[in-house]
């Protein structure tokens, strides 16, 4: 696989007029170059961010943000979080998992580049969150975010803990060690951002075993679903 590390990024064509911003954070070469092109492809401009990051992020407006998640990240989100206008961005990190993410849910990170960062993997990353930092959504979208989701297996008594991918108005994907079956009812717990934490009853509705993912539907019956549908249309307005 190309990793982007041994060569030379290649600049592909492009005839996309820059419609947003994302701001890079202490990330070195190649990696910079890498997710730059990425951007690139679909008519996001990135600007590199220094020392004054959490400054600028207070103050400029940027519809994305890619940062090493490392300790000085948080208040890198923090500042970008606490703006009005950088409130709603997307936030990406850069680390090696999405544990390495959870250690900063409460900002919301919505993707994570993987490290050792492989070129085909960032395309792909980019290309499937794009029209989020673009702004271009149907209703209904799905916003990728990281956050931790307690999973009650209403059957059998059991909790464990999930990683988020995805949540709709309609439910949800994650990704766990544990064994579940389609049909199965749950209730899960999580909190988004400006969401406190809620609980909703679901059902697993697929299931990725090799993937260690599956995703749930929302009871329509649940009344609290409500809260999250309207956190998720409140987050593609803004």
């Amino acid at each position: 696989m190309d990793r982007g590390f041994g060569t030379a990024v290649v600049p592909l064509p492009s005839n996309r007029k820059a419609s947003a911003r994302a701001a890079l954070v202490d990330l070195k070469d190649p990696i910079r170059s890498v997710i730059s092109e990425c951007f690139r492809q679909f008519g996001i401009e990135t600007t590199i961010l220094a020392a004054d990051a959490a400054d600028r992020l207070r103050k400029e407006k940027f519809e994305a943000c890619v940062v090493k998640l490392s300790a000085p990240a948080g208040d890198v989100m923090e500042s970008a979080r606490s703006s009005p206008s950088n409130s709603r961005m997307v936030i990406y990190g850069v680390g090696g998992s999405a544990q390495d993410a959870l250690r900063f849910s409460k900002y919301g990170v919505n993707a994570v580049f993987r490290e050792p960062l492989e070129r085909s993997a960032a395309m792909k990353l980019v290309r499937a969150t794009q029209m989020l930092v673009l702004h271009e959504l149907r209703r209904y979208v799905r916003i990728p975010v990281i956050t931790e989701i307690s999973v009650n297996l209403m059957n059998e008594n059991h909790r464990f803990t999930a990683t988020s991918i995805e949540v709709s108005s309609g439910g949800m994907s994650m990704r766990s060690a544990e064994d579940v079956s389609v049909g199965q009812a749950v209730e899960v717990s999580f909190s988004l951002l400006t969401l406190p934490r809620v609980w909703v009853r679901a059902n697993v509705s697929w299931r990725n075993p090799m993937g260690k993912a599956f995703g749930i539907r929302f009871d329509n019956t649940d009344e609290r679903r409500k809260r999250i549908k309207e956190w998720v249309e409140g987050y593609l307005e803004n």
